[in-house]
This record gives structure tokens, sequence and C-alpha cells, in this order.
């Protein structure tokens, strides 16, 4: 594995605990309004998943509506921090709520805190995978096992995988400024290599369309979940991601924590999802040793083969 080290700064009224049960929740915790909600007994015996989306700044509601009646146990849709129905990113006296890692796994865990759960299984969805692994590595009392799907880990890797497919889109010959940028930056200093890929690959595609067309099987998949985000009315995640990207999104390598991960690791991701196949799983197979299944899907496989994406989370749940 090759690319620069990890930017150090992206690292960086309650119900009493036996009256939790389904329905939503907005509850103020670790200081952030932030938006769940709970289905099915907390108190079956069934360690519940607490769903993490990606995006940054997406939302668990289409997850739910288009997946949530064919999961068999308990489960938490969690919004993050400014995402979705949760609260907006508040003013500090320095500006802008800033937002990293620490803060996304420190709101994780005060949801599991507040319901009063002794173990969780985070399944995490592309940026959420981030958030998934994390909290198993700082938690792993609290982790029965980490499901992630689509993973997005190494963003320099992901920044450049965006430039390849975007040259490609347009018919131009790849133009890393990767090189350009190392050389021209003073010693001690970390190169904005992440950054500099992801601006020349949306100076050449918008973003919506390059991710479209890297996430996607085909147009009806796609329109499926753009109905049901349309019905969601929940638009936004700008200020999220403006927020991570401040915080060196594009930089970051989760790669040298891999080996600290205590939990099993279970992977799913569709072999047409360009934006995680093969390279950021593999990261996870050669590091954490994660069990991985491949289905013929996109970076969404619950649009694409709903059934073989119940049995591989099921297997993942039950090994």
């Amino acid at each position: 594995m090759t690319g620069d080290a990890p930017q150090d700064d992206f690292f960086g009224d309650d119900l009493d605990a036996g009256e939790q049960g389904e329905g939503v929740y907005i509850e103020r915790l670790n200081g952030a309004d932030l938006y769940f909600e709970v289905a099915g007994n907390l108190d079956s015996g069934e360690t519940p998943l607490i769903y993490l989306h990606g995006g940054p700044g997406y939302n668990s509601y289409s997850f739910r509506e288009l997946f949530g009646e064919s999961l068999e146990r308990p489960a938490v849709y969690l919004d993050g921090r400014g995402s979705g129905r949760s609260g907006p990113l508040e003013d500090t006296e320095q500006g802008h709520e800033t937002l990293d890692l620490d803060t996304l796994v420190a709101d994780l865990e005060a949801v599991r805190d507040f319901l009063g759960l002794e173990k969780i299984i985070p399944l995490g969805h592309g940026f959420g995978a981030l958030i998934a692994l994390e909290y198993a590595r700082r938690h792993p009392t609290q982790t029965e096992r980490v499901v992630v799907v689509g993973p997005w880990i190494h963003f320099p890797a992901l920044a450049l995988t965006l430039l390849t497919e975007a040259s490609a889109l347009r018919g131009v010959e790849l133009d890393d400024p990767a090189g350009a940028i190392r050389a021209s930056t003073p010693e001690g200093q970390h190169p904005q290599v992440g950054d500099a890929r992801v601006q020349a690959a949306f100076s050449l595609l918008n973003a919506r369309d390059l991710l479209n067309a890297l996430e996607f099987v085909d147009a009806p998949s796609r329109m499926r979940l753009e109905f049901v985000d349309v019905e969601s009315q929940l638009v936004g995640g700008g200020e999220v991601q403006e927020a991570l990207v401040n915080q060196g999104m594009w930089e970051f390598e989760y790669l040298p924590f891999l080996a600290e991960l205590r939990r099993p690791v279970y992977v799913i991701v569709g072999v047409q999802d360009r934006t995680s196949y093969p390279e950021q799983v593999q990261y996870l197979a050669d590091l954490a040793d994660a069990d991985v299944t491949v289905l013929d899907t996109g970076h969404y496989p619950w649009l694409d083969d709903e059934e073989g994406f119940a049995e591989a989370l099921e297997d993942a749940l039950r090994r």
C-alpha cells in the first residue's frame, strides 16, 4: 500500500434506559441534536444494528424505507450530526462548528449509551464505514462485530479513482497532480494530494454526474433511489461535507488503524460499485482480515439485489 500518511486533524430530557423502545427520538446527545429511530424490540436478545449512512451528509431514510422490512433483528437508524433530520451544525465562538471522526464516533457511543445497549453491531455504508470501523477500534467491548457496505476508507485513493474515471468519461488523458503537489510541498507539511485530485476530477465532470456513473448499475436503479429521496423531502448535506473537507477528509487514510481492530469485520460490496470495488475493499481484506462478499450490484446493493443483499447481511450477522 502506498500513499501519504493520514492527517492528524481528521482524527482528531431523557428516558430511563429501561424505557427505551420502538419509535423516533430527537435527543440532545454529545452536544448535538441527533435524530434516530428504533425498529424492533431492543430486549429481544439479538444484538441490534445501528445503521450509519454515507454521503457524507446523507441520511438513513432511504435505507429504512427500501430495506428496513427485510431486517430480522432490531435496528437503530441514525441521521449523523448535521445530516438529514438531525439538527444542523451549530455556530461556536470560533465560528461554524467543525466536524471530525472523533466527534462522529462519540455521537454513536452517546446513542448506544442513551438506549442502554450493552453491545451493538455498527453497519456502515460508504463514508459511514469509517465511523463503524473506528467505533469498533475504540469500543471493542461494546461492539459484537462490524459490517460495512461499499466502504470508503482511503480517501486519496478514492480521489484518484474519481479523477481516473472522470478523465475516461471525458475522453482525456489522466493527469494526476499528485507528483507536482508532493514536489512543491515544503518539508514537514502534508501534501494536499487528495484534495487536488478531487478538484481536478470535478473540474472535468460535476460531482453528481460522476458519482452516479460510478455508483449505479443503471438509470432505473438511480431513479428508484432519487424517488425515495424526493419523497423524504430531506435535502442538504453540503455543510457537513464542507466541514469534513476542511478537516482534511480527502487526505485521510484509515489503513494504519486496520490492524488494531479486535472485532470481526464483514464487507459487502457490489462489483459494479467503482468507488469501493476492488481497491477500498482490498485494504480491508489484506489489513483487517475482513470477510468479503461480492454481489453483482452497485453502491446501494439493496436497490439492485435485495434478496442477495439480505442473505449476505444475514450471513455476516450470524457467522
